[in-house]
């Protein structure tokens, strides 16, 4: 299919952020509904504009806000550095990534300028960041197309599926959201949601599998629509295809359910461009 892609701005928090956006191109011109694709902790690296012209191929508006664009974007942030990031934690096991002193064990063995360039980056990324803002920025995005009258989902993955589930709490005018393997809000933000939410989880990823019954319970009390699907090979992060934990039967069943439950959430009208 041709698709048009161009990154484009609006104004967040007073500043601006950049978004990267795929459209068909014979419906460039439709009001088609809007999926807001939202980053892994890598930003809208290649995978991520992979997911959002995936999505345009199903036939939606697709848009990838940048959260690191906020402002002026930090250096140890650009993609060639955040490249570095990901071939440095491909050489560990990933239950190490978030520990400091495993990270330096492995770190000591990279020649430099890498070694300096990884441990800032790694620094950057891993520091602790404010979620709930992240979130209030994305619905600025829900907004701006929602402004138009355009219909907007959600889907995020790893640090982008806690913000999409985050984010069904900062709005009402978000459709649907879809949680790709991230954490889910505290009850008393899930209180606020007014959409369904689908959660998608590896098996083998416990740190947050292990939670989901409890997430489970929690949007049942409180009267929301969640539903989840756990696959039991697979691990953190399995759509990814560009790293080692992909896994193309989750990713690939996966595909088929999101795009069903946007589908199924949306107004037909929107989806037929009327």
């Amino acid at each position: 299919m041709d698709l048009n892609t161009e990154w484009m701005s609006i104004p967040v928090d007073n500043q601006s952020m950049n978004g990267y956006v795929a459209v068909p191109a014979r419906a460039a011109e439709h009001p088609l509904p809007v999926v807001l694709v939202i980053q892994e902790i890598w930003g809208v690296d290649e995978h991520i504009q992979d997911m959002t012209r995936r999505f345009a191929t199903a036939g939606y508006r697709a848009v990838a806000p940048d959260l690191y664009s906020l402002g002026e974007k930090h250096p140890a942030l650009t993609p060639e550095r955040i490249q570095w990031v990901k071939q440095f934690l491909d050489t560990m096991p990933p239950t190490g990534w978030a520990n400091p002193e495993i990270r330096e064990q492995y770190g000591a063995k990279e020649p430099e300028p890498r070694q300096s360039g990884i441990r800032e980056t790694l620094g950057k990324l891993f520091a602790p960041r404010d979620n709930q803002a992240y979130a209030r920025q994305l619905a600025a995005w829900v907004d701006h197309f929602a402004d138009q009258n355009l219909p907007v989902v959600s889907v995020g993955y790893c640090m982008g599926g806690q913000l999409s589930f985050l984010l069904a709490t900062k709005t009402k005018r978000l459709k649907a959201a879809v949680c790709n393997y991230g954490m889910a809000p505290e009850p008393d933000d899930m209180a606020h949601i007014a959409c369904p939410v689908y959660g998608f989880y590896g098996g083998t990823d416990h740190r947050i599998i292990d939670l989901v019954p409890g997430v489970a319970e929690a949007m049942a009390k409180l009267g929301k629509t969640f539903h989840y699907k756990i696959y039991p090979e697979a691990g953190h992060a399995f759509f990814n295809d560009s790293r080692v934990s992909y896994h193309p039967d989750a990713a690939r069943d996966g595909w088929a359910e999101t795009l069903a439950f946007f589908a199924h959430a949306l107004p037909q009208t929107a989806l037929a461009g009327s």
